[in-house]
């Protein structure tokens, strides 16, 4: 009996015959003819009508699916040998479901021919197991190589998979893994098999030493350094693992050189390099031969060939002058910097005016001694326009939430600075993966100075929802918040658009409920980013209402309570000057304080009310891409401000006496005596005290200083400026650098009635800002305890300054994961008179930050105190931070 895995073998060089039999068909071989047990020549190229197809051998489909397949019909007109077959043939063997693919004539009966299809179908996956690796890592391994149940097993599957472990383990440092895979019929099912994975891995090669030899210019250290991706074993190593990986090598070889071009050595090579193994085959020594050659420098530089430019625009576009030392890698990205799509290159400065179809090429003319002249030539060709736009992938975003942020536009110039602008655009949505974003170029007709330009979207999760409980200042805090971010306030009305809520138009509803034994908050949010549909003005509103009660040590007083009601209404528009990358906001808001008895040192009043009214304007910038998430280049500038009306220059209150007003009214001003409510003889002029005895000045009757000033603040009076700048520098790889700059002041408009005890500044800790409504800002600051860094009453003044390494894990569109390492400073101070921007409190420390599409941003940090707090003596140490929905 044949065994299994010979049977399956055998099956699977049999599909190899498809080849030969399409060839014989092709040449007009001859047909086979069984007749009963015999099988007949006929003549070749006779025209026939199909009369039957009958499919044997050995498969589960219907014979009707089979012959559809193959786009054969009863009645037709074939030829045999003839096209028809032939086609049959390739159709079949394209679906990729079959081991051999055979026809023959059964029988012909005048002009009518019976056809015999005989085909095997391939086998299927019914398990799979791999030996050799942990079973943590296996899940992986078939998701990626799609080893699914019922995949068909064929050359190709076992091949492509074999290759693809061998790869991934030889890029983590397992130079010599090696993969068998086997394959056994499943004896259990029909026309099925059980793969077996067998990975040895080998030993992990390290390597040992780099050594360099015929450099003199250069250090082996510098040369070391060159090598970005090949790294000699080092103890102190952290981020860069000292593996092999053979392409990576390759690509170092090149950057060893290409340092030397930078330099002015325009001749240095790699004359040989060797890589020889341990005998434990557990590391590795290099040994890389270097000829340097002479230094060079630049001669003269002519542009020949260009019309659009002047000589002198592009020779300062090129920033290299005759005389500079050669740099063969600086001349090249001058020319086109590939690795930048917007770098300020002459390729591009050709390609954002119109000129797709040019080519600039430097070319070297001439070397005498040391120096070398150049002729940067170049084709202009004509000027490309836009022509077709499309975009595929919207499944639940409505095209005109697409189409009104592209900036590529039929008809208009094309603009390679357009395009990157555009995919930025797309991907600042939030509704797609901005790490998929790909335009396509369809259609380029050079002829006709056209091209068509396709964007391929993946669409993610917008939506979002935040459930969390923990336990905050006495008691337990809950929390439930609901984001739709792509919704679609048209459809709301439209029973069909619910999916389960109507999306697609890119608005944003959010709904939040915060509670505890001690506060209740409720807030519901909406924005539309194009108020009216025409131009990119948003519009924003918000409405909030949040009670609030004394929580005691003796437990939550109900008594005394404190209500807040907030509404604000904004919009904000996009800018044409000095770029479009400007923002104009503006706002109105408004906020009603109602206190009861709510005496507990937060405010300096605690019964009556206050009330809020103010403006804020603001002017922002923001360039940075493409990855709202995981930002690596661009920049965000805002300066804002917030304004509330002057009242005291128009409700004739002097505030300076406003103790004399109140104690006046403590005054008997008739001229009979009156009784206190002591039963005291008050005669005219004279005062009663709190406690209702008679006295004779205002001092002595002490004015309850809380009445003074709910009356200061029954309209509250104050200004408010912030200024913020954040930069994203990419810089190495996927490394980024994020720098931090933050100040924030709250003023006064008349000195006499003081600053309010609202919309202070908080610093320190997570910055979450919690259930407060009381115009407080929280301001970051980790390694120390949330709003340690302010005085109880809150700052009037703080800065704070933050550097932040950040390294992408995943940028997946299920799960955004990067890890980050910070740097921090800040303060917060009650007067100007206390404001020192360079004595801060500083903290380091690491995090991580994982963003899902369903549940926003979440993250944890451990940061580092440098500085004692107010009350200790030594560095105050370690905090960790947990953040849940905090902005990126």
């Amino acid at each position: 009996m044949e065994k299994p895995v010979n049977k399956l073998n055998n099956i699977l060089v049999l599909h190899k015959s498809i080849k030969l039999v399409l060839t014989l068909l092709i040449f007009g071989s001859i047909f086979q003819m069984k007749a009963q047990d015999e099988r007949i020549p006929f003549d070749q190229g006779t025209k026939y009508i199909l009369a039957d197809v009958a499919v044997t051998g050995k498969i589960s489909y219907n014979e009707q699916t089979v012959i559809t397949f193959a786009g054969l019909e009863k009645g037709q007109e074939v030829t045999v040998p003839g096209e028809e077959v032939s086609n049959a043939i390739k159709k079949l063997g394209k679906l990729g479901l079959f081991s051999d693919i055979d026809f023959y004539v059964n029988r012909i009966e005048g002009d009518s021919i019976y056809l015999e299809l005989n085909i095997n179908e391939l086998p299927k996956l019914s398990e799979v197991k791999f030996v050799g690796i942990k079973k943590g890592k296996t899940e992986a391994l078939i998701k990626d190589n799609g080893l699914t149940k019922g995949k068909i097993v064929n050359e190709n599957l076992i091949t492509t998979t074999k290759n693809y472990i061998e790869n991934k383990y030889k890029k983590d440092g397992f130079y010599n893994t090696k993969v068998n895979i086997t394959t056994i019929a499943d004896t259990t099912s029909g026309n099925e098999v059980k793969m077996l994975v067998t990975v040895d891995k080998g030993n992990k090669i390290k390597v040992k030493d780099i050594v360099f030899s015929g450099n003199e210019k250069f250090s082996d250290s510098k040369l070391r350094t060159a090598m970005k991706n090949t790294k000699q074993r080092n103890f102190f190593r952290v981020f860069k693992a000292s593996k092999y990986i053979k392409e990576k090598y390759k690509e170092d070889l090149t950057s060893i050189v290409n340092k030397y071009k930078e330099k002015g050595y325009r001749d240095a090579r790699i004359v040989s390099d060797t890589v020889e193994f341990s005998k434990n085959k557990k590391d590795l020594a290099i040994k890389i031969n270097i000829e340097e050659g002479h230094k060079y420098y630049f001669g003269d530089i002519k542009f020949l060939g260009n019309t659009v430019y002047t000589d002198q625009g592009l020779s300062r576009m090129l920033g290299i002058k005759k005389g500079d030392v050669y740099n063969g890698v600086l001349l090249e990205k001058r020319i086109a910097d590939k690795s930048k799509p917007d770098g300020e290159d002459i390729t591009n400065l050709y390609q954002n005016n119109g000129y797709l179809f040019s080519n600039i090429n430097a070319v070297e003319t001439r070397t005498a001694n040391d120096t070398i002249d150049f002729e940067v030539r170049i084709v202009e060709g004509p000027i490309a326009y836009f022509n077709k736009i499309t975009v595929v992938g919207n499944d639940k975003t409505n095209d005109k939430v697409i189409y009104r942020e592209l900036r590529t536009k039929p008809g208009d110039k094309y603009s390679k600075e357009t395009l990157v602008r555009t995919i930025r655009e797309i991907g600042q949505l939030g509704f797609f993966d901005p790490e998929a974003i790909e335009p396509g170029f369809k259609n380029v007709d050079a002829g006709a100075g056209t091209v068509d330009i396709e964007y391929k979207l993946v669409e993610k999760g917008s939506s979002q929802i935040e459930l969390q409980g923990g336990y905050g200042g006495g008691g337990f805090i809950g929390t439930l918040g609901l984001s739709f971010n792509n919704f679609s306030l048209s459809n709301i009305f439209k029973k069909e658009a619910y999916h389960p809520l109507p999306m697609g138009d890119g608005q944003k509803v959010s709904l939040r409920l915060q509670g505890s034994t001690y506060f209740q908050t409720y807030s519901v949010s909406f924005s539309e980013p194009w108020f009216g549909g025409k131009k990119p003005i948003q519009f924003n509103t918000s409405l909030a209402y949040s009670k609030q009660f004394a929580n005691t040590s003796s437990g939550v007083d109900k008594s005394r309570s404190f209500d807040i009601f907030s509404l604000s209404i904004g919009l904000a528009k996009r800018l044409q000057e000095p770029d479009d990358f400007f923002v104009l906001s503006q706002a109105v808001s408004f906020q009603y304080y109602d206190l009861n008895n709510y005496n507990v040192g937060l405010f300096t009043f605690g019964d009556g009310s206050s009330r809020n009214l103010a403006y804020t304007i603001g002017i922002s910038r923001n360039n940075k891409g493409v990855n709202p998430i995981f930002p690596t280049y661009g920049s965000e500038f805002s300066l804002s401000g917030k304004f509330s009306p002057p009242y005291s220059l128009f409700n004739k209150i002097d505030y300076n006496d406003l103790q004399n007003q109140e104690a006046y009214k403590l005054k008997n001003e008739t001229s009979a005596a009156t009784t206190g409510r002591n039963g005291a003889n008050i005669g005219p002029g004279q005062y009663i005290d709190a406690n209702g005895n008679k006295v004779d000045t205002y001092q002595e009757a002490a004015p309850d200083q809380s009445k003074i000033d709910q009356k200061k603040f029954n309209w509250l009076e104050y200004y408010k400026i912030k200024f913020k700048a954040d930069w994203f520098t990419k810089i190495y790889g996927k490394l980024v650098l994020r720098s931090l700059g933050e100040f924030g002041y709250l003023g006064d408009y008349n000195k006499s009635r003081g600053l309010v005890p609202f919309e202070r500044f908080y610093v320190g800790g997570d910055g979450l800002a919690n259930y407060a409504q009381d115009g407080r800002e929280q301001v970051q600051l980790r390694g120390y305890p949330n709003n340690s860094l302010s005085s109880d009453e809150g700052g009037t003044i703080y800065n704070k300054f933050s550097l932040e390494l950040r390294y992408p894990i995943t940028l997946k569109a299920a799960a955004s994961i990067y890890v980050l390492t910070f740097l921090e400073g800040g303060a917060a101070y009650d007067n100007f008179r206390q404001y020192n921007p360079f004595v801060l409190k500083r903290s380091a420390g690491v995090g991580l930050r994982i963003f899902m599409p369903a549940f926003g941003l979440l993250g944890i940090d451990f940061g580092y105190g440098f500085d004692p707090l107010t009350g200790e003596s030594k560095a105050h140490g370690q905090e960790v931070h947990f953040i849940i929905g905090q902005q990126f």
